[in-house]
């Protein structure tokens, strides 16, 4: 790693490196004053043909996926896979301390816990294994969900580019934002800005970090 004449770190270097700095364009971006607004630009804004848009609002707003063209989040298969998992883990996990060490306990030497037979019941059923079966799919199911959130969405991040757009603050207050992102296949800062603005976006502003 560089260092300058202060011995400091080589900021800039990190900066190239993570591909920020003040020559790198983030994307154009516009304010809207309703949900309404955002949702009918963003959905003519894509018909342009722009394909990286992201909108920045202050609550969830009703149909911007679709405008925007946003897929489906791959979440909620990561998180069936986790439940079934936990709920394999939970069934495998009594069958194998109550009937699978039961039959160890016929071999000679064989060690395993003492079997609890109560009430004549068998030793392993499907009836009285579901609130084990219930705690472990939901334990494994939170779990999923939570982390993999965050893996998904690349958190925790401590720096955005969008940061640097000059209204970002009012995205979590009264104002909802449309994002042409740079790296979009026909992004040229000048005519997406003419664009943003021809939809009726306000504060249009091209940002760079």
């Amino acid at each position: 790693m560089g260092r300058n004449m202060d011995g400091r770190l080589d900021i800039e270097q990190i900066k190239d490196k993570l591909g920020i700095g003040a020559d790198k364009v983030y994307a154009a971006m516009g304010a809207f004053e309703t949900p309404e607004e955002l949702v009918k630009a963003g959905r003519k804004i894509r018909e342009m043909g722009y394909s990286k848009l992201d909108a920045m609002t202050p609550f969830p707003v009703h149909g911007i996926d679709a405008a925007l063209g946003i897929p489906y989040s791959k979440l909620g298969w990561i998180v069936v896979c986790f439940s079934l998992t936990g709920l394999t883990t939970a069934l495998l996990l009594q069958w194998y301390t109550g009937g699978l060490q039961f039959i160890k306990q016929l071999i000679p030497f064989g060690l395993s816990p003492y079997p609890l037979v109560i009430g004549g019941k068998p030793l392993f059923d499907f009836s009285f294994s579901i609130p084990v079966d219930f705690e472990l799919t939901v334990a494994f199911t939170a779990l999923a969900t939570f982390f993999g959130m965050w893996i998904m969405n690349g958190l925790p991040r401590l720096y955005h580019p969008s940061m640097n757009y000059r209204n970002a603050h009012r995205a979590t207050d009264d104002r909802f934002l449309l994002v042409i992102e740079a790296d979009d296949p026909i992004f040229e800062a000048r005519k997406a800005s003419d664009h943003l603005r021809s939809v009726g976006a306000q504060e249009v502003e091209v940002v760079i970090g």
